[in-house]
């Protein structure tokens, strides 16, 4: 992933794959049906859409004169709302999810915290074997590319304050691990005593904790790394652009829009941002 520095701090730039796209038919289909004008279509399958249906062809057109007109002078913008396009995003931050979800008008799944932070509980309870068990910990957590943050001096702040954290929490909390490691796992311990690497891989190896991020997600910051599947329209991926394509942005959500940008097709780009309206 690109590495870029904001105010003296590394950080990687998320990448963003297109999934799926609906195609512009349906949304000229729709807006042919509001005014009953198919003959007037310049596209042969939408023109005889009513009398022959070729969903292939009609998912495919690449231009629509009417939906541009709707777009740009009627500003009629409720017709592409049929067209969808649904993005991969990797590596954006937990700090832009929190700024993305208030874009109410996509659908959106999300990396789990409370299902995948298993490797660094497994990571701490290994390292409580190891007479240098931060270092352990630290070279483990580094391993694992969990921050959009890169820089190697800010990470090991980040990861001895999760380090700190958990430990304050094991020396209070004598359930601390039964919560943190399945049950099937449990004898590695003992089978292990001393080694921490042996007994980390037999724990990424072994049943994985169900939920285990229930007692441990305190030590999640904003530089945590998410995943995420996210569908707009492209009505609403229209004031998504406007919002957090511009430079009053957080400038890692302008990272965000900008990825999703490069990957939106110019069909769709044409009806919903100026820059691309007479491409």
């Amino acid at each position: 992933m690109e590495k870029v520095k904001m105010y003296q701090i590394e950080y990687e730039k998320p990448k963003v794959t297109l999934l799926q796209e609906s195609g512009l038919g349906v949304a000229e289909i729709a807006a042919r049906t509001c005014y009953d004008s198919f003959e007037n279509s310049e596209n042969a399958c939408i023109k005889e859409a009513m009398q022959h249906l070729n969903r292939d062809a009609i998912n495919n057109i690449d231009d629509s004169d009417l939906l541009a007109n709707l777009a740009w002078v009627h500003h009629h913008h409720s017709i592409i709302e049929h067209a969808t396009l649904s993005f991969l995003i990797q590596g954006t931050s937990r700090g832009v999810l929190q700024e993305h979800a208030r874009h109410r008008l996509q659908a959106i799944s999300v990396r789990s915290t409370r299902y995948t932070m298993s490797s660094v509980i497994n990571a701490f309870v290994a390292s409580l074997e190891n007479e240098e068990g931060f270092i352990f910990f630290l070279d483990k957590i580094l391993a694992l590319h969990l921050f959009v943050i890169s820089d190697r001096e800010y990470l090991e702040i980040e990861i001895k304050a999760m380090y700190n954290k958990l430990m304050f929490q094991y020396k209070r909390d004598p359930d601390f691990i039964t919560n943190a490691i399945a049950k099937s796992s449990l004898p590695f311990i003992e089978e292990c005593k001393g080694d921490s690497e042996t007994l980390y891989r037999a724990f990424e190896m072994g049943k994985k904790k169900r939920n285990v991020g229930d007692g441990f997600k305190h030590i999640v910051s904003d530089n945590w790394k998410v995943d995420m599947v996210v569908t707009f329209n492209i009505r609403s991926l229209k004031n998504y652009f406007d919002l957090r394509d511009s430079g009053a942005a957080w400038f890692q959500i302008q990272w965000l829009a900008q990825a999703m940008k490069e990957v939106t097709p110019k069909k769709y780009l044409k009806l919903i941002d100026k820059k691309y309206k007479n491409i």
